[in-house]
């Protein structure tokens, strides 16, 4: 999307969808201050939050992009472990986007692999009981845009809440200035700020 106008058509296409804010702001890689700005104030009426929207599908729509983005997240988690001086037993992808992100790294590691599920309207997201179980593991959880940092957030708190031992989060793209969530370094590939 090229314009504020197709944004703004694009959240309120979903909305119809009957996805909520936090739902369209995931979709579309916008806080979610701006999707609300999208859908209730209109682009005329006011000026726009500042935000930065991350579109990736270049990189998405191809599976061989993915896996070099996350051999360099792999490298990146490497790094981390070194200086930081812990070691991993699984990667936690958080659901939608994170997913791909996370299969490649955990059989780049040769660790387990867990999916986190935010739920939009309850306090408590879910580990998808498909994959490994979250209990006295020490993770690194992957995702692939941070807007807000409210997503991975409570992922950390769900995961501290099951037992586990979230040691560093990795991400694509940091919109935040934040270097750490909740006490867990952040590291993203690229920081992306409005300045």
């Amino acid at each position: 999307m090229k314009s504020v106008k197709e944004l703004a058509e694009k959240a309120m296409d979903l909305r119809k969808k009957g996805l909520d804010v936090k739902e369209i702001a995931t979709e579309l890689h916008l806080s979610t201050n701006t999707i609300e700005w999208l859908l209730t104030k209109g682009i005329e009426e006011e000026e726009a939050p500042k935000d930065v929207k991350i579109g990736w599908r270049s990189i998405g729509i191809f599976p061989y992009r993915i896996s070099k983005i996350s051999e360099i997240m792999t490298d990146v988690i490497l790094e981390e472990m070194e200086k930081r001086d812990f070691d991993v037993d699984a990667i936690v992808g958080i659901l939608i986007n994170g997913i791909p992100f996370a299969t490649f790294i955990a059989e780049e590691l040769g660790v387990e692999m867990i999916i986190y599920r935010p739920h939009p309207k309850m306090e408590e997201g879910a580990f998808s009981s498909n994959y490994a179980h979250i209990e006295g593991k020490k993770v690194v959880i992957v995702d692939d845009v941070i807007s807000t940092g409210e997503t991975m957030s409570k992922a950390i708190e769900d995961i501290k809440k099951a037992n586990g031992d979230p040691k560093l989060c990795v991400v694509m793209v940091n919109k935040t200035p934040k270097d750490d969530i909740n006490g867990v370094p952040l590291r993203g590939l690229i920081r992306a700020l409005v300045l």
